[in-house]
This record gives C-alpha cells, sequence and structure tokens, in this order.
C-alpha cells in the first residue's frame, strides 16, 4: 500500500459538455499486486464525497487512516486485497487530488472556480481509462461502485465494454428521478446564495460554510429512512432542560445534521459539490439510444446490483430497470434486494450482507479471467 499519488496526463481531455483540458492531474491509490495475467484488477469508483482513500493505508500526511469503504476492502474482506489489485481515484472535478475547480487554470495561474467546465459521469470515465492506460492496466476484472460510484461502474460497462469483466453497482441508478434533482438543485441554491461564495472565485480557506453546510444536511437526509431515523433520534430533545420556544437547535435530529454540515466544510470543497451534483443530474445511462436496453445491447460484462429495502433515494425499482433491460440484450445479470433500515446509506452500512453476494461473484468471475488470461499468455508465448 503505498498512500495517495498523483500522475499528470497531458490528455487534452475533451469533454461531453463541450469544453476540454489540456492535462490533467489524478489523485489515486492502490491496494495489493497485479497477478502474473494481469487478470485480477478492481477499480472502485466513489461517491459524492468520497476519494481515493478507499481502504487503510497512507494518506495524504503519511499516517494510516481507514478508507471510507473500509469493511469492504482490504486483507481477507469481500474485495481481498490480497487476492485483488485494487484501485480508487479521485473522480475528475474533485477536490482531493483531481483536478476540479479549486485546481489552477495553466492559462491564467489562478483557480479555475466557476470556469471549470462541466464534468459529466462518462468524462469522470475516461480520466479514469487514461489513468488505467498510464499504469498499465489495460483490462479490469471488476468496475465497483455505490450510489454515484455505481453510475460511474455502469458507464464503464457500456463505454468500455471489452475493458470490463464485470460491474457490481450498489444502492445506484441508472439516471435521477425528478425528486432526488429537486434535492441537488436545493443543495446547489444553499451554496450559490451563501454572500461568501463570490461567483466561485472564494479564497481556498475562505468558502462559503453556511451554504455547504446547508446542502450537506439536505444531502444527509436523503440519504437516511424514516426508519433510521426515528430509530436513531425519534423526537428527543438534545438538552433535557425542555423547549427553549426559540430558533435554536433544540431536537437530536437538528443537531446531528448541524454536526454533519460543519463535518463536511472541513473536508470538501463548494464549487466541487455544485459539480459534481450537476454531473448526477445529467446522467442518463441510456442516452440518445430508443431504449435502455438498446443502450446496453453492446455490454459484455457480467452484472451484480444490490440494492436496500429503505432506501427511497435509488429505490429498488429503478434498479429492477436496468436488471429488465439487461435480460433483454441476454447480458449475464444477478440481483438482490437487501432488507436494511439504513436508507440510501445502507451500502456503507451493511457490509456482511453485501459480503454474502460480493465475494463469490467476484471469485467466480476472477476464476474465469485468470484461466482465459492464462491461456491468452500460453498463446503468446508459443507465437
Amino acid at each position: 500500500m503505498s498512500g495517495v499519488k498523483v500522475i499528470r496526463l497531458p490528455v487534452d481531455l475533451k469533454l461531453a459538455g463541450g469544453g476540454y483540458l489540456p492535462q490533467i492531474d489524478i489523485a489515486y491509490e492502490t491496494f495489493g499486486e497485479l497477478d502474473r495475467n494481469r487478470s485480477n484488477a478492481v477499480l472502485i469508483c466513489h461517491a459524492l464525497s468520497g476519494d481515493s482513500h478507499v481502504a487503510t493505508g497512507p494518506w495524504v500526511d503519511g499516517v494510516e487512516r481507514p478508507g471510507w469503504w473500509e469493511p469492504m476492502v482490504g486483507p481477507g474482506k469481500a474485495i481481498d486485497t490480497q487476492k485483488y489489485f485494487v484501485i480508487c481515484s479521485n473522480v475528475l472535478g474533485g477536490c482531493s487530488g483531481t483536478t476540479g475547480p479549486g485546481s489552477t487554470d495553466p492559462a491564467t495561474g489562478e483557480p479555475y472556480g466557476l470556469r471549470f467546465p462541466m464534468v459529466t459521469i462518462e468524462d469522470m470515465v475516461d480520466a479514469q481509462a487514461a489513468l488505467l492506460d498510464a499504469i498499465g492496466v489495460k483490462r479490469l476484472l471488476c468496475v465497483v461502485g455505490g450510489s454515484m460510484g455505481g453510475m460511474q461502474a455502469l458507464a464503464w460497462s457500456r463505454r468500455y465494454p471489452q475493458r470490463v469483466a464485470s460491474m457490481i453497482g450498489c444502492a445506484t441508478t441508472w439516471r435521477l428521478a425528478p425528486q432526488a434533482i429537486a434535492f441537488n438543485e436545493v443543495g446547489r441554491t444553499a451554496i450559490l446564495g451563501d454572500s461568501g461564495f463570490m461567483d466561485g472565485d472564494y479564497p481556498a480557506d475562505q468558502q462559503p460554510e453556511h451554504g455547504l453546510a446547508i446542502a450537506r444536511m439536505i444531502g444527509h437526509i436523503t440519504y437516511l429512512s424514516e426508519e433510521s431515523m426515528r430509530d436513531k433520534f425519534g423526537r428527543r430533545l438534545a438538552k433535557r432542560e425542555g423547549h427553549a420556544y426559540d430558533f435554536v437547535t433544540e431536537f437530536e435530529v437538528e443537531s446531528y445534521l448541524a454536526h454533519q454540515g460543519r463535518k463536511f466544510v472541513e473536508r470538501f470543497d463548494a464549487n466541487t459539490y455544485l459539480y459534481m451534483t450537476k454531473a448526477m443530474d445529467y446522467f442518463d445511462l441510456a442516452g440518445d439510444a430508443p431504449s435502455l436496453a438498446e443502450a446496453l445491447r453492446n455490454v459484455q460484462s457480467r452484472f451484480l446490483f444490490l440494492t436496500f429495502s429503505s432506501d427511497w433515494l435509488f429505490p429498488t425499482h429503478e434498479t429492477k430497470e436496468i436488471v429488465d433491460a439487461l435480460c433483454q440484450v441476454g447480458a449475464e445479470v444477478s440481483f438482490a434486494e437487501i432488507k436494511s433500515p439504513y436508507g440510501h446509506d445502507a451500502f456503507l452500512l451493511e457490509p456482511e450482507e453485501q459480503t454474502a453476494f460480493v465475494r463469490p461473484f467476484l471469485e467466480s468471475v476472477y476464476e474465469k479471467e485468470f484461466a482465459a488470461a492464462s491461456s491468452r499468455l500460453k498463446e503468446g508465448d508459443a507465437v
């Protein structure tokens, strides 16, 4: 485990929205080693507020820290870093080392701010593909992602069908429903309306904290479920003296959301939040195809989808639409809905249940990939 690395790629990346970037920096981490057949590479794509630090390893300060998907990734875990070569990169437009709105525009010497070109999920995937080219990974055993990470994994399977042996999507969707877009817009409005936003040109150490905290509070509500909020907070007061009869934080749920907002401001960037949520809004796996099934006709991956019973942000029926479309085109697809009270956040909070599906799925795909790679290697040696 070598910690965070940053690679500069002179890619002249043309973006779906019409913009381009003459070069990009990508922050990424790797865990484990490539096998002799180079058939065990697993790309993990992070969600909206994530980064490259998916599992325990040295972080930017050199200190060993747990990753955001610690229960699922590591030695002996569902995505076993003793068996698989795991790669995770911060997405294009991010704020954890990869080129984004806080990066320096080489043309001006100043941070991009809102002059950064709009990026899409597909642009993020193209940047990841350029990274894999640079580090010598031509084919992936699996692309894995939850939430926005699952959108990237889906885009991989359609955009680079010959490079992806399998795909795992957890609590994800093939396009946002209007309600999800609406929540994203309210969060963006909170940021844009903060007096400290300064049209996106705020100093790095003086970002619009109030607006970003509100955006996070709104988003966090969508990640929970009614059941989990009732069990965790109920109508309990943060202090037991009784109601204040004033506009102050009184209920435990209010205190919790305020805490989440403060924590988020310490590690995330407001402009990045704008770009990430807009990229999610734009994502539509069907694209210009007449149907989702037609859009997926050329996929070559095996698929595993996991949903959670209380996830109302990306509900199970949206994933079933993907499953149905894949079945129509003859793809090999597995699906399970996991009963969980945790809402959308369940993909971070239900490791045992997910492991029961992810571990055997990966092992099955790896057995076939390793055998196929061994055969190709022998044929190459014979030649």
